[in-house]
């Protein structure tokens, strides 16, 4: 938007990288964006080509085929772009490149590394977490998937669902109750892969919005999970997942605010151009003050995101920060994309119109990545209360 604070987060590097991106948006996913609503899913292709860019190794050391960026501030920069498309795309290559890779590099071992960061780093290899299941969504604790050792193995039992990449997904982080008796220190990170038995990717699942997003079941009957394949501790995958989840929550964050901004902008400019009773519709009184409350609410969201943004790049998140700054930023992303559609009369209630996606897509954020209720009862813990 013309005339907005600037931003001081980013540099030099950081902008080339917003421009590879944005070049990537431009080249290969905007000329497919029907067919990835038509298919509900990403194609392989793409996926192949984002890698190639060097999309997917941010997080992923040189050595197993990333870039080796320990700097959260090139994510963040690439997670805008890729929202400033669509919110499903961004959600997918998200999951895949910001929330997986860091359970590999921090908790794999070197023969795990060598047998899954390059594959995921070129976008051979797609990956998925599996927390959520039906019996729950938020409550991580009280896992019923699990997982019974058999000498060298694990016998894998349950069901996942809601899971972002779930249908293409070739490897899965899969959070699975190794001992009953201990609550959420009875939790553990298994990594599941296709093509094992028992193992299936459900349907893709019908969704109010994001088509784009093979959001999918996994079901697991009997599945022989190799210790091999153990991804760090037994009985620590509940805390592994409490430590990764700000990175998720920011990330949500990012691609909050630069989703309804995209969009804004767009609407701002549609209330220039359409007329009604002789004049542009944003000359109207109520609609330019309301422009102005908009455009406040998203610098103001973006601004406090930001700061989140560099906290995290310093390795000085907080969790109850990251908290903050889900649950704000969808709350603001929601009104905001509300507003558009109604600035956009008829229009903003045709799919054709990118508004009308944008609005349905943004609905979830209020849910995913921890409940925006839940967001609230961190916080409040933080309070002493």
């Amino acid at each position: 938007m013309e005339d907005d604070m600037p931003r001081n987060i980013y540099d030099e590097d950081h902008e080339a990288m917003r421009a590879s991106a944005r070049e990537f948006v431009a080249r290969t996913l905007a000329p497919r964006a029907e067919e990835m609503i038509a298919g509900k899913s990403i194609p392989r292709d793409i996926w192949l080509e984002a890698g190639k860019q060097g999309f997917f190794g941010l997080d992923i050391p040189e050595e197993f085929g990333g870039a080796g960026v320990d700097d959260y501030r090139f994510n963040a920069v690439v997670a805008e772009e890729m929202s400033r498309f669509n919110a499903a795309t961004s959600s997918c290559f998200g999951i895949h490149s910001d929330v997986c890779p860091p359970y590999i590099v921090d908790l794999g071992t070197e023969e795990q590394k060598q047998r899954w960061l390059p594959g995921m780093a070129s976008g051979e290899l797609i990956c998925a977490i599996a927390m959520t299941e039906p019996s729950g969504g938020s409550d991580l604790a009280a896992l019923k998937t699990t997982a019974v050792r058999d000498g060298d193995s694990w016998i894998l039992n349950g069901s996942k669902t809601f899971i972002t990449n779930g249908y293409q997904a070739d490897l899965v982080i899969v959070a699975a109750r190794t001992d009953p008796s201990k609550g959420a220190k009875g939790i553990t990170l298994l990594m599941v892969e296709r093509g094992m038995d028992g193992f299936v990717n459900g349907r893709k699942l019908d969704k109010v919005g994001m088509d784009e997003s093979d959001t999918a079941e996994l079901f697991f009957e009997n599945v022989r999970v190799p210790d091999e394949n153990r991804l760090g501790p037994e009985g620590m995958g509940f805390i592994s997942m409490m430590q990764r989840l700000p990175q998720e929550r920011v990330g949500a964050a990012v691609s909050n605010v630069a989703h309804a901004k995209a969009i804004l902008e767009e609407t701002i400019q549609y209330a220039k151009d359409r007329k009604a009773f002789g004049q542009p519709i944003g000359a109207f009184q109520h609609n330019k003050f309301l422009m102005a409350e908009l455009v406040t609410k998203i610098e103001v969201a973006e601004a406090y995101v930001d700061d989140c943004i560099a906290a995290h790049a310093e390795g000085k998140l907080s969790a109850v920060d990251a908290a903050k700054a889900k649950w704000w930023s969808s709350e603001v992303q929601n009104d905001v994309l509300d507003h558009c559609v109604q600035l956009h009369g008829g229009y903003g209630f045709m799919n054709e119109y990118r508004v009308a996606r944008a609005w349905r897509d943004a609905r979830v954020t209020k849910i995913w990545a921890g409940s925006n209720e839940i967001m609230k009862e961190l916080i409040g813990r933080d309070l002493g209360f």
